[in-house]
């Protein structure tokens, strides 16, 4: 639903994110490489200026809709980073459209009003989840660049189109590492202090977000000793954080679309 109460800078600022995602995207084969990177910059600048008004206001929202936006807008960061790092990466339309369509779903569908019995440390708490799922975003979007990269070696076409396999495997399982640190971290916390952080009433119980973040924390471990031990590589290894991801992905996002969409009441 549409807050009444939704700001109007909000809202022409999460059109213009959103268009100004959209537009390298819509002209992939017009604009330079320099010319797209301008364009989700700028995006990426508005999109941040949305989060800065909706989650850090005086009456702070959070659901599902906004956890993608922030998940969205930390891949970008991190990619556009990278991009310096690296220049072989080029601009990908697929991440503008999950941009453009992440800004405008979490202003058409906020989530709920944070609880006034949590604590002060909630906040930072819900931004390790968040940072968790931006970590295994970039962790995913790597592993469909070294999929992509293997089917070109494969196929003998150009293989300095991009960056090497090797160091996409590399940078792949370093944002898994660093994942599975802040999502540990976070689990550890909600079991310890759950009702220190939610109020009265919220302490660990074993929903459905608590049953696929523990299954995803379980696959994640499972990936990371198969790679440490067992040398798992290439398909494997990739079938395996996606199977991760997906339960991450359900964990928080999906349960919180069940119970705010189809169900159509607050947690």
């Amino acid at each position: 639903m549409i807050l009444a109460s939704a700001p109007p800078l909000s809202l022409i600022l999460s059109v213009l994110a959103a268009a100004a995602y959209a537009w390298p995207a819509v002209r992939t084969t017009h604009l330079d490489e320099r010319g797209a990177r301008v364009w989700v910059a700028l995006a990426w600048l508005m999109h941040g200026a949305v989060l800065t008004i909706t989650l850090l206001g005086e009456h702070p929202y959070f659901g599902f809709a906004p956890a993608m936006s922030v998940t969205a807008w930390l891949v970008a960061a991190v990619y556009a980073v990278e991009s310096q790092i690296y220049p072989q990466l080029p601009t990908r339309w697929t991440l503008c459209v999950v941009g453009a369509v992440a800004v405008l779903a979490a202003f058409f569908f906020p989530g709920n009003p944070m609880p006034v019995t949590a604590s002060a440390w909630l906040a930072l708490h819900l931004a390790f989840g968040v940072a968790c799922y931006g970590l295994f975003g970039i962790a995913v979007v790597h592993a469909w660049f070294m999929t992509r990269a293997e089917a070109r070696i494969r196929h003998a076409e150009d293989p300095h189109s991009g960056l090497p396999l090797l160091t996409l495997e590399r940078l792949t399982y370093r944002f898994v590492t660093a994942g599975f640190v802040l999502l540990s971290a976070t689990l550890m916390a909600g079991v310890l202090f759950g009702e220190s952080l939610y109020g009265h009433g919220h302490a660990w119980r074993w929903d459905h977000k608590t049953i696929f973040s523990s299954l995803a924390w379980l696959t994640f471990a499972i990936l990371l000793i198969g790679r440490s031990t067992l040398g798992w590589r290439g398909k494997r290894a990739v079938s395996v954080l996606y199977v991760g991801s997906a339960f991450l992905l359900l964990a928080y996002v999906g349960s919180r679309f069940v119970t705010e969409i189809l169900l159509g009441r607050a947690l």
